[in-house]
């Protein structure tokens, strides 16, 4: 069983430009994370292109072969660090995990 990780995020930017550079850098610190930790199989990120006053800001995709690659993946120390740069931005998150 595949699980599918999905987190969208609101950021704490002042403004559209600001924002949209902490995309950026979620994106970017999430993409150097494939080949780093094992057990991420796939990942998509990327901007919000729509309804910005109503959507979150970025929002991620990432598969794993199963609940223990997640788990794996979460306390991963490359994906931590990663962690406290989203949290600094980020103003909401929401995730969902489900089979596919």
């Amino acid at each position: 069983m595949t699980i599918r990780h999905i987190v969208a995020w609101k950021l704490n930017g002042e403004d559209g430009a600001a924002r949209a550079d902490q995309a950026a850098e979620i994106t970017r610190r999430l993409e150097a994370l494939v080949g780093v930790v094992p057990s991420l199989r796939t990942l998509s990120i990327g901007p919000n292109v729509a309804y910005p006053d109503q959507n979150g800001d970025v929002a991620l995709v990432a598969d794993f072969d199963d609940l223990a690659g997640l788990e794996a993946y979460q306390v991963h120390p490359a994906h931590q660090e990663v962690v406290g740069y989203v949290r600094s931005v980020a103003a909401s998150r929401i995730s969902v995990d489900f089979e596919v």
